[in-house]
């Protein structure tokens, strides 16, 4: 029965976002605060720069630790800020 549970906790929607980023908190019980940053290129310049943006991400054990390199995948809400799941 426990099987069952874990697998729907871990459910992804179809063509679910998957982003990579680095861990910038780990404080939180099973949630770590993953910063993810990509490149724009600005529309009139042309020049590309960085946009970065912080993602709540569930981690079961707190295994992330600050500065670790994390793939996340989003998945339906956990939380009222969770929607993502560590990889």
């Amino acid at each position: 029965m426990k099987e069952k549970i874990i697998q729907k906790d871990t459910e992804t929607k179809k063509g679910a976002k998957t982003l990579r980023g680095v861990v910038v908190s780990d404080k939180m019980k099973d949630t770590c605060v993953v910063e993810v940053t990509r490149f724009i290129k600005h529309l009139k310049y042309k020049k590309y720069y960085k946009v970065s943006k912080k993602f709540k991400a569930h981690d079961v054990g707190n295994l992330k630790k600050i500065g670790d390199k994390v793939e996340i995948r989003e998945t339906k809400p956990i939380s009222k800020d969770k929607h993502f799941i560590v990889i």
